[in-house]
């Protein structure tokens, strides 16, 4: 049965393959990609690096203050609270260290003894008063080495610098003249550290981003050169399948033609010399009837054998029609009992590719479907829009999980499913074992 549908409006010509999706493109746009990911990659690295060297240069400014200015002025009586000559002490290392300790970016200095007192400060206000130690601070007085770290100015022990905004600290184990280790600490701007860190940052970022450039415009023609010659070598592929196919057609159309002027002709005769002498045979009612079984049976080869020349050589679908080629290929089915429904809408205005893919599609699936799946009904349908044309098959036969790959031997829809990928086209198969199967393919016009 075939059931046409109101033609619909005439549908534009295939579009190219949009310029994004040519691999030369992705690659160009991915190293572009590459290149702006490697280049802010690089500048937190070194942002990174810069920050952790000004802390560094903080940390060595921190120990020479202590070891070589603070340290060869202490006294005993400064760490030695009954001692009446503390003050004095004190006073004595303030005048002779202050303006050597509060130089370049230090902002303030403290001296503390392992009870967390702090012994001396350029704010005097300071001088005697107790905080606890955190565990970073009490590791480096009693082992030594340095530390730093973002001002907490939260706690107590650091209100008076609360005006300086933020700031970097950064611990020193010195001694007393006896050897009594204390812990010196100096306070740094933060905004220097990080206007350090950017003078650094600044003097590599040229040397990365040229790096990067210069290495792009080196690979950029390396690239170009690889891609003509990847196009040259597809082109030449494709050139070398299309004249296969062109030969393959050629052998196909004249085994076709030669079958058809031959053998069908002279079944076709053969046919109706039979039906001729069944009827001359009228007299002899036996023979007759052997005689127009003879030729049920040779127009029935005859049927069988035209469908297999639509097989070795499809129609030519621009002159015949879409809807007459699938007529010609469902005429098996119907043969064989099953009840088939056809559907074509007017396919005029679509490309001859897209054509041709329907019809590759439909003589995959309905094969498939007449030869495994055994169904009772079978519809084929194609409908077409202003961008796509779209073929259903649908049957209630055995159905089959999509999932399992095909046993050797039946590599017809991964053949196609190869096919419609290569042409952009999209396939979908819903089938499940005793659910029959539906096949869904849709194509640009």
């Amino acid at each position: 049965m075939i059931a046409r549908r109101p033609p619909g409006q005439r549908g534009s010509t295939p579009t190219r393959r949009r310029a994004w999706l040519r691999p030369v493109v992705q690659f160009s746009v991915a190293g572009l990609i590459a290149v702006v990911l490697l280049i802010a990659g690089a500048g937190w690295l070194s942002k990174k690096a810069a920050t952790d060297e000004a802390i560094s240069d903080a940390r060595r400014m921190t120990e020479i203050l202590g070891r070589s200015v603070a340290q060869p002025e202490l006294s005993e009586p400064m760490v030695q609270p009954d001692n009446p000559a503390q003050s004095a002490a004190i006073d004595r290392f303030d005048s002779i260290t202050r303006h050597r300790l509060l130089v370049g970016d230090v902002l303030r200095v403290k001296i503390w003894n392992s009870n967390g007192t702090i012994v001396y400060s350029d704010d005097t206000s300071l001088i005697g008063k107790t905080f606890d130690l955190g565990d970073e601070e009490r590791e480096i007085l009693e082992h030594g080495g340095t530390d730093a770290e973002v001002s907490d100015l939260s706690k107590a022990e650091n209100v008076d610098e609360r005006s300086f905004g933020r700031l970097l600290e950064v611990y020193s184990q010195i001694w007393t003249p006896k050897g009594q280790p204390l812990l010196f600490e100096a306070y740094y701007s933060y905004d220097v550290v990080s206007q350090r860190s950017s003078d650094i940052q600044a003097s590599f970022r040229p040397i990365t981003v040229a790096g990067l450039l210069i290495f792009t415009l080196l690979i950029v023609p390396l690239v170009w050169i690889l891609a003509r010659r990847l196009d040259k070598a597809a082109a030449e592929r494709e050139r070398l399948l299309t004249a296969a196919v062109e030969a393959s057609a050629v052998e196909r159309r004249r085994i076709a033609r030669d079958l058809h002027d031959g053998v069908v002709q002279d079944l076709a005769g053969l046919s109706f010399a039979a039906s001729a002498a069944a009827r001359d045979l009228h007299d002899r009612p036996e023979l007759a009837d052997r005689m127009e079984s003879l030729g049920v049976g040779v127009r029935g080869s005859l049927r069988t054998l035209r469908s297999l020349l639509v097989e070795i050589y499809p129609p030519e679908l621009r002159t015949e029609g879409l809807a007459a080629a699938l007529d010609d290929l469902i005429s098996p089915a119907i043969a064989s009992g099953i009840e088939v429904e056809l559907a074509v809408d007017d396919t005029q205005g679509a490309s001859d590719e897209a054509i041709g893919l329907v019809w590759r599609t439909a003589q995959e699936v309905v094969r498939n479907a007449v030869r495994h799946g055994r169904p009772s009904r079978l519809r084929v349908a194609v409908t077409a829009t202003d961008e796509t044309l779209v073929l259903e098959v649908d049957d209630d036969g055995r159905g089959f999980d999509p999932s399992v790959a095909p046993r050797e031997g039946h590599l017809g829809l991964r053949a196609l499913r190869d096919l419609i990928n290569e042409t952009g086209a999209a396939l979908t198969i819903d089938s499940a074992p005793g659910s029959g199967t539906r096949v869904r393919m849709e194509v640009a016009r």
